[in-house]
């Protein structure tokens, strides 16, 4: 665990409706929504506890300092330095969250692009399209490179996503490791992000308060921190197939493959002091590799999500000591495959009072080649991980916990 995940602070509950201090009820989908993949066979998880008080479980000293920017996603901030005068708000539990592979989630099934309504084949004709992009677009690129930084602010709909879709050969180039995103989902809703390349941007695809978007059998790489970036309360999302490598080159420690939320240091930076739910979003079949920190970070603050069938390669791991590092609750954590570690395979770690909490760990290959553990839950919990998980090459061995 790095520097940035000891900067503690509270949180608020966005998805939790509060009256007088109490909870009248929890925010979840309608209940026809599609549920996940599950074996009934996998050992449960405690239930959740109900809603806590929480308190920041490390020393006050670390918490956020300076000015805050405004929520409006500056593209320049340091992900995870924590400036601001402001505290972040209380992150209460959510009251009786699912476990771990038992609630809605978003159907993962793959998406097949529609005929294009536009096709472009340059950086004008892109930046075009988007900014006219309406329910129903379906936006085509053509092979070449598009180069500049990309925002998208229109929205779709769940019956009419908005499309963008390309071969490997149609690249976007954000021509600087050093600043900005090269694809912005700027609180752009129901979209569908299929098949093209993006590459030389700060961050790669950075997506805040985006809801039921698929981003799909992209190739994002040479990347100067983080490559695939759910934020700022995207909920119900879908992030599978894709390919990435080589993050990092200007932060070692930002350097994640795909990262669910935000620090609580950020809250202030990038959502208004506010927690960051992020909530049951679907991260599964991604090829990583060549990261400098973590393949997938998952943050406090967010609740109910699934990482399935990913294959992890830590062999440049410099920034970070794990490929997963779960620090939210209830999240199902099933077949995914890790090689080569500077540490562990799999963590969890309690940066608020309550969170990093009730995860299950079930049928995933670590091939670890280091000094620690396959799964290494600091603290343990309620954090459950099962027999069928295979281990080897870690020198503590399965876990530090017993398996179920």
């Amino acid at each position: 665990m790095t520097r940035r995940d000891l900067i503690i602070a509270g949180a608020s509950a966005a998805a939790v409706l509060l009256v007088g201090g109490g909870v009248v009820a929890a925010v979840w989908p309608s209940s026809d929504s599609p549920t996940p993949s599950a074996d009934s066979s996998i050992p449960s998880v405690p239930p959740a506890p109900t809603i806590t008080s929480l308190e920041p479980t490390g020393p006050s000293s670390d918490s956020p300092s300076d000015t805050p920017s405004s929520s409006s996603s500056p593209e320049n901030e340091e992900e995870e330095e924590g400036n601001g005068k402001r505290k972040p708000e209380d992150a209460p539990l959510l009251a009786d969250a699912p476990a771990p592979g038992k609630g809605p989630l978003p159907s993962s099934s793959p998406v097949s692009c529609p005929a294009a309504t536009v096709t472009v084949s340059d950086t004008n004709g892109l930046t075009e399209a988007l900014k006219n992009a309406a329910p129903g677009t379906s936006i085509a690129l053509s092979d070449g490179k598009y180069a500049g930084k990309f925002v998208a602010e229109a929205s779709g709909t769940a019956e009419q996503p908005v499309w963008l879709c390309g071969g490997a050969g149609a690249v976007l180039d954000g021509e600087n490791i050093k600043g900005g995103y090269v694809f912005h989902l700027k609180k752009a809703k129901y979209w569908r992000l299929v098949g093209f390349t993006v590459t030389n941007g700060q961050k790669g695809v950075m997506a805040d308060t985006t809801v039921g978007t698929v981003v799909q059998a992209l190739t994002v790489h040479d990347i100067g921190d983080e490559a695939i970036h759910l934020r700022s309360n995207s909920t119900d999302n879908v992030v599978r197939d894709n390919t990435i490598s080589k993050t990092g080159l200007r932060r070692e420690k930002f350097g994640e493959g795909v990262y669910i939320g935000s620090a609580v240091s950020n809250w202030c930076t990038s959502n208004d002091c506010k927690p960051d739910r992020s909530d049951r979003n679907v991260v599964r079949d991604n090829k990583i590799s060549q990261t400098t920190s973590e393949a997938v970070d998952i943050k406090e603050g967010t609740t109910g999500g699934l990482l399935e069938g990913n294959t992890f390669d830590g062999s440049a791991l410099s920034g970070a000591d794990s490929w997963v590092d779960v620090k939210g609750n209830n999240w199902l954590i099933k077949g995914n495959t890790g090689t080569k570690s500077t540490t562990d395979g799999f963590q969890t770690h309690q940066i608020l009072k309550g969170w990093g909490d009730h995860n299950l760990f079930t049928g995933n290959t670590a091939a670890v080649d280091g000094p620690g553990f396959g799964f290494a839950l600091r603290p343990t919990e309620a954090n459950v991980v099962a027999c069928d998980n295979k281990v080897t090459g870690a020198g503590e061995g399965l876990s530090n916990i017993p398996c179920r």
